[in-house]
C-alpha cells in the first residue's frame, strides 16, 4: 500500500478496520511535520532541559490521537486537525517542564523566600493595574481559577491560547514561536486581551 494511492480519510477508515498498515503509512507521512514542528517549539524550550526527541514523540502521539478522534462530518480537514493536535501535545509538555522548573525552583528557595505559584504570578503581573491589589486577589487558588475561567469567556480561540501561555509566564517572543505568529500578532492579541479581563474584572467587582 502506498499513502500517495489513498487520502488521509481513507486511511483513516483502513484504521479503523485494524489495518496497521494505514497507521505506519499516516505515520510516515506526517513525519516531517511532526519534526518540524518540534524544531520549532524547541528554540523555545531548549534551556528548559527538554531534548527534541521527547517533542517529537510528543508530535507522535498528537497524531495517534488524532487519528482515533477524526471525524470528517465535524472537523476541517485532517491534516488541520492532526496539526492542531500535533502542536497542542508538543505545547502542553513544555507547559508541564516549565511549571515543574518553576517547582523546582520555588522548593529550592530559603524559607525567607518567594514560593508563589508562577501560574498566580503570571496571571498577577499580568494584571497589576486592577484596582485591588492582584497579589491579595489571587491568592485563594479556587478564586484565581474562577477568575482565569470567567476571562476566558471573553476570548476567542486563538486569544485563549496566548493568555494561557502568558499566565504561565512565556513571554512574546516564545508564544509567537509556539504558536507559529509574529510578535506583533501576539502584541495585538495581548492588548485586546488586557482590555477585555479588565472590563470583565470591574463587572465582577474585582
Amino acid at each position: 500500500m502506498k499513502y500517495r494511492n489513498y487520502n488521509d480519510n481513507e486511511l483513516i477508515s483502513y484504521v479503523a478496520e485494524s489495518h496497521e498498515e494505514a497507521r505506519d503509512i499516516l505515520f510516515k507521512k506526517y513525519n516531517p511535520l511532526i519534526v518540524a514542528t518540534a524544531n520549532k517549539m524547541y528554540k523555545t524550550s531548549k534551556h528548559s532541559g527538554l531534548d527534541i526527541n521527547d517533542l517529537i514523540q510528543e508530535g507522535f502521539l498528537g497524531l495517534s490521537n488524532a487519528i482515533v478522534h477524526y471525524d470528517e462530518n465535524k472537523e476541517a480537514s485532517f491534516y488541520t486537525f492532526a496539526k492542531t493536535c500535533i502542536e497542542r501535545r508538543m505545547i502542553s509538555l513544555i507547559i508541564s517542564t516549565k511549571r515543574l522548573k518553576h517547582k523546582i525552583l520555588n522548593e529550592s528557595l530559603s524559607l525567607d523566600g518567594s514560593s508563589d505559584d508562577p501560574e498566580k504570578v503570571g496571571l498577577a503581573l499580568f494584571l497589576g493595574d486592577i484596582k485591588n491589589d492582584p497579589e491579595e486577589v489571587l491568592c485563594n487558588k479556587e478564586t484565581r481559577e474562577i477568575l482565569v475561567e470567567k476571562i476566558k469567556e471573553t476570548l476567542t480561540p486563538f486569544e485563549k491560547e496566548v493568555f494561557n501561555l502568558k499566565i504561565k509566564n512565556f513571554d512574546y517572543k516564545e508564544i509567537a514561536q509556539l504558536l507559529g505568529k509574529s510578535t506583533k500578532s501576539i502584541d495585538n492579541a495581548l492588548q485586546r486581551i488586557k482590555v477585555k479581563a479588565k472590563e470583565k474584572l470591574k463587572t465582577e467587582n474585582y
